[in-house]
């Protein structure tokens, strides 16, 4: 088993959970990548310990605070058995914006009054859960958060898998610190299963395979998880719009013009729920300077979309721990995620993937 610990208790979260013991029910799970890795089935992960701030949460057990509200995720996997997990009351930081504290009832976050966690007391926790990977689900724009947990993962001897645009395996100085101590780092910012990054990426990449031009593109982005209500923040968006942004300009063979792309969430409507509806538009020029667009709507389930990748992450995080490597485990991390330290071609990025996982010479 592949122990685990959760940072941030949401709906990224609660699709995990739910996935991993979906996955661990059926013999043939729908819309499940890579079965086996390294060969690590998908049901063997097992979560040790989850850090959350939010009082619905905060000491209740983890089977259940996982459907507690704000979280509105769409339910595959009901009637869980008690996980016999406490979650531990996090320290705040910059991990709660302003917007996800003035909503309406059920929908805004409601501050535990326990006392907060220090880093020994989170490292300890580690220790004693026998944790070997932590995952990172906190929201974005949580910089100081997110570092936090990973200098924490660093003393407890953890590796870090890191969903949120807060750059850790991107950056050359947190994926020293993780080289230095022997430990694996996976990022940046989940690129979801079936997503508007990878849908866009892939229209955007058709017009170099077919020798067009592309000019001008545009993703726009709505939902009423907490995701889109945090991010309603204007001020938290920064990284998620470089990471979005930079994953689909890599999948190109020349950037556009700044002012050509645009691409990042639109806006928070609350009955959406934890649907997300991605816009995206392409304009560009076919034979003699012809004009062309595309424009697509995608509809998706965000959190479960996320989790599907995150299986395969920790995964990945445990088969590097087995082979010793160290640092930002790029060969794995371009096909899982936006802001990854090496971008890919997500068909290379895929082949890189699959390599890793079945050589055990790779290194990191």
């Amino acid at each position: 088993m592949i122990k685990t610990a959760i940072i941030g208790l949401g709906n990224c979260a609660s699709a995990l959970v739910q996935g991993v013991y979906y996955c661990r029910k059926e013999a043939d799970p729908i819309g499940l990548p890579f079965p086996v890795l390294g060969g690590y089935g998908a049901g063997e992960i097992e979560i040790v310990a989850g850090f959350d701030i939010d009082q619905r949460k905060v000491g209740h057990d983890l089977n259940e605070a996982i459907f507690q509200p704000p979280n509105c995720t769409y339910v595959f996997q009901r009637d869980l058995p008690p996980s016999n997990i406490k979650v531990a009351r996090g320290p705040t930081l910059d991990g709660l914006s302003s917007s996800m504290q003035t909503h309406g009832e059920g929908r805004r976050f409601v501050e535990s009054d326990a006392p907060e966690l220090s880093e020994q007391d989170v490292v300890a926790l580690l220790q004693q859960a026998g944790c070997e990977v932590v995952i990172n689900f906190l929201p974005v724009g949580s910089q100081k958060a997110t570092e936090f947990y990973a200098s924490c993962a660093l003393k407890a001897g953890c590796a870090f898998v890191n969903s949120i645009p807060v750059f850790l395996a991107s950056n050359a100085g947190w994926a020293k610190r993780f080289d230095d101590a022997g430990l694996p780092l996976l990022g940046d910012d989940f690129k979801a299963q079936i997503g508007a990054t990878v849908l866009h990426r892939t229209l955007a990449s058709l017009f170099d395979l077919r020798d067009a031009e592309l000019d001008r593109t545009y993703q726009l982005n709505i939902g009423g998880n907490t995701d889109f209500l945090n991010m309603a923040n204007s001020a938290r968006l920064d990284s998620k719009r470089k990471s979005k942004t930079e994953s689909v300009q890599s999948s190109v063979n020349d950037r556009l013009a700044d002012d050509n792309v645009r691409i990042g969430p639109s806006d928070y409507v609350p009955w959406l729920n934890d649907q997300k509806v991605g816009y995206i538009r392409l304009e560009g020029r076919i034979f003699g300077g012809a004009p062309v667009s595309i424009e697509t709507r995608l509809t998706v389930e965000d959190s479960p979309n996320a989790a599907a990748m995150a299986i395969s992450a920790i995964r990945c995080a445990r088969i590097a721990r087995d082979r010793g490597l160290k640092g930002a485990i790029w060969q794995a991390s371009a096909f899982l995620f936006k802001h990854p330290p090496q971008q890919m071609a997500d068909t290379v990025a895929y082949q890189s993937l699959l390599d890793f996982a079945a050589t055990p010479s790779a290194h990191g």
